[in-house]
């Protein structure tokens, strides 16, 4: 049965407990490597950071069953943070690069990620014990939003933002963005968990206000059922690459 986060969120408000995740076994990711191997393909495949979760380190015991043809990549990151890297690698692919060239560039452009969301709510995260019940309660009364930054493969606090959900997303948005000069206007995620559609229209016009992204350059996409799992519903990001340095 397919599980949406939807479906978590109905679960949370019902039972009051939240679902529990765990990573892909080893003998999974053997069936997917075999099939593609079997194919003639070599097989590159872009984890969630070791850092949340041991699917790297499954996806390397697996890998070792076809050395040379699989290749597994630590994101360092997660949600689209990870899709970025697999549009990446998709286009070196297209345009001739073996999969050990397209695997250094990936692990170069990994560093250049720049990943973060704003929370609307500390329920999910003391459910899962990542911060206490008087955290959570304080930061809900007083209606403090934390912003979540993926750094060396983790996730630390970075600004607390304060207000509504529209104020603090916006404000969000325009801390990351605003002034600055080393965003690779390339492409650009707003990924969410099912926020109204009026506000991530607003999040899109203030991104093309705050750096020079074309419409075609602007992503939406919703963040799937881990991420939600752990940050609760009305949870915003906006994921891009910084530019190369010379």
């Amino acid at each position: 049965m397919d599980i949406t986060p939807d479906d978590i969120f109905n679960y949370v408000q019902d039972h009051g407990i939240l679902p529990k995740t765990s990573a892909v076994p080893v003998n999974d990711y053997t069936r997917v490597f075999r099939k593609y191997v079997n194919q003639g393909a070599d097989v590159i495949h872009i984890n969630i950071s070791s850092e949340f979760s041991a699917c790297y380190q499954n996806a390397m015991i697996a890998a070792d069953d076809f050395r040379g043809r699989v290749f597994p990549i630590d994101s360092r990151n997660l949600s689209t943070g990870s899709g970025h890297l697999a549009l990446s690698a998709r286009l070196l692919a297209d345009s001739g690069l073996t999969a050990p060239e397209i695997v250094e560039r990936i692990e170069e452009m990994k560093q250049r990620l720049d990943v973060s969301f704003v929370l609307q709510t500390l329920e999910y995260l003391q459910k899962g014990g990542r911060c206490s019940g008087v955290t959570a309660f304080g930061a809900n009364l007083l209606k403090i939003r934390p912003e979540i930054v993926v750094q060396d493969g983790k996730m630390v606090v970075g600004k607390k933002y304060r207000g509504n959900m529209e104020k603090t997303i916006l404000n969000y948005v325009r801390g990351r963005l605003e002034g600055r000069d080393d965003v690779d206007t390339s492409r650009i995620f707003v990924t969410h968990s099912y926020v109204p559609k009026d506000i991530v229209a607003k999040v899109k016009d203030l991104i093309k206000e705050l750096q020079p992204f074309e419409d075609q350059a602007i992503f939406e996409t919703f963040a799937g059922c881990t991420v939600s799992c752990h940050c609760g519903p009305y949870t915003l990001g906006v994921l891009f690459f910084r530019k190369k340095q010379k």
